[in-house]
C-alpha cells in the first residue's frame, strides 16, 4: 500500500497485559510496531471484566500491565514525533474541524493561528509541531 502511496499512515489499537502474554510475546508487539511503520498508537492496559473469558485466564501483574502500558505509549509517543518531524515543511490538504483546527488527510492534527472556516479544506504549508500537533503557516 505504501507503494502507492507512500503518505499513508497506520494506527492501531494495543491491549498491554492480556492474559497469559509472556515478555516475548510483549517484544514482539513492540518490535511489530516499529517494523509495520505504525504512526499512531492507542494503548490500553487489560483489565479483566466480570464474567468474560478472559477474566479467568492466567493473568499478568498489574505492575507488569502498567510497566508495558507506559512503555507501548512512549513508543507511540516516539512513533508520533517522527511522522510529526517529517511532515515540516510539507503541504497539506486539512480539513478544518474548528475554527483554528483541522486533520490531514493522515489523520494528523493541524493547529492554526487564524481562523478558518469549519467543514472547509485549506491548503496549508506546516512550518513546525508542538510534539502532539502540527502548525500550519
Amino acid at each position: 500500500m505504501r507503494a502507492a502511496r507512500p503518505d499513508l499512515v497506520f494506527g492501531a489499537d494495543l491491549i498491554a497485559g492480556f492474559p497469559t502474554e509472556t515478555d516475548a510475546m510483549f517484544e514482539n508487539t513492540l518490535a511489530l510496531a516499529r517494523d509495520c511503520g505504525l504512526t499512531w498508537l492507542h494503548v490500553f492496559p487489560f483489565s479483566p471484566r466480570k464474567g468474560t473469558p478472559a477474566a479467568r485466564m492466567p493473568q499478568v501483574p498489574g505492575a507488569t500491565v502498567k510497566a508495558r502500558a507506559a512503555r507501548l505509549r512512549a513508543l507511540g509517543n516516539e512513533l508520533a514525533r517522527a511522522h510529526l518531524d517529517a511532515q515540516v515543511g510539507l503541504a497539506h490538504q486539512v480539513l478544518m474541524e474548528s475554527p483554528r483546527m483541522g486533520r490531514t488527510e493522515q489523520f494528523t492534527e493541524v493547529q492554526f493561528d487564524r481562523d478558518h472556516p469549519v467543514g472547509g479544506i485549506v491548503a496549508a504549508r506546516v512550518i513546525g509541531h508542538d510534539g502532539v500537533r502540527l502548525v500550519a503557516g
